[in-house]
């Protein structure tokens, strides 16, 4: 599933083709997403974008006549291509500008969402509203990790995935921020001290960055806007490795199940 950075560079994909355009139309050939697509998206002819942003993994295009929540899901993509362009299996939304350039999304596994808010939907929609800080802001820090950390019996991994507490830590890179923090995934995160936090939160500011800059992790079905893979596979030092050689201390990594996801730790230099 695409995370916090793979949205990333999407958004920095189709920003500069999307921005400051006006939208003639949206076709719709299937409605049939995680959630049914907003019928008001059709209405839309005329609207002019405004903005492009990132919400954790969603994207809002910010509209003269309202917002459009975009997310991925397991298999989606989007790509920036002439109107004309005929559409291929799994095309299902189309938001066509009259530049003569269209924003096409394609969907497999149909678990991706195209939905409309008249509000900013940071404020008040349910899938956003309630959402932790970014974490390449000044809002994610030591101090706040630490404190929301209190009390907490759930493990360190799980505690930096859950959304209420800071979007975008997905799996990929919670893996690989406990590692190079040294942490082990299971211990408690009201156990972890604030010192461990002064670590681990520039870690995994740097690691989610690093990401962006190589774009995205591809593994089965991301790529970029451009249909380019992301690069940062090549930077795993853990996920995906179970079983293999750490690459620090030599000895054999251990691949176990944490809230449902794989998690891979090397027992000697987690703590």
């Amino acid at each position: 599933m695409p995370e916090l950075p793979e949205v990333e560079v999407s958004k920095r994909g189709v920003a500069p083709h999307l921005e400051n355009q006006e939208i003639s139309h949206v076709i719709v050939r299937d409605h049939r997403l995680r959630w049914p697509v907003s019928p008001e998206l059709e209405q839309l002819g005329g609207a002019h974008i405004i903005q492009v942003e990132r919400r954790a993994k969603y994207l809002i295009l910010h509209t003269s006549k309202g917002y459009v929540i975009v997310h991925l899901g397991m298999s989606g993509a989007l790509r920036v291509v002439p109107a004309e362009t005929p559409p291929v299996k799994h095309d299902h939304v189309d938001l066509v500008l009259t530049s003569g350039l269209c924003l096409r999304f394609n969907d497999p596994r149909r678990f991706g969402c195209w939905l409309y808010s008249i509000e900013h939907p940071s404020l008040a929609h349910p899938l956003l509203c309630e959402l932790g800080p970014e974490p390449l802001t000044d809002a994610f820090d030591a101090d706040y990790l630490f404190a929301s950390s209190r009390g907490r019996q759930q493990s360190i991994k799980t505690f930096i995935m859950d959304n209420h507490v800071v979007v975008g830590v997905g799996n990929i890179y919670a893996n690989e921020s406990l590692f190079k923090a040294g942490i082990h995934p299971k211990r408690a995160a009201g156990k972890v001290s604030k010192q461990r936090y002064q670590k681990l939160v520039p870690i995994i500011k740097a690691t989610l960055a690093k990401a962006i800059e190589q774009g995205g992790t591809t593994l089965q079905d991301f790529t970029q806007v451009d249909g380019q893979p992301g690069y940062f596979k090549q930077e795993l030092m853990v996920y995906g490795r179970g079983g293999k050689l750490c690459m620090t201390c030599s000895g054999r990594l251990k691949e176990i199940r944490l809230g449902q996801r794989s998690t891979v730790y090397c027992p000697s230099c987690q703590r």
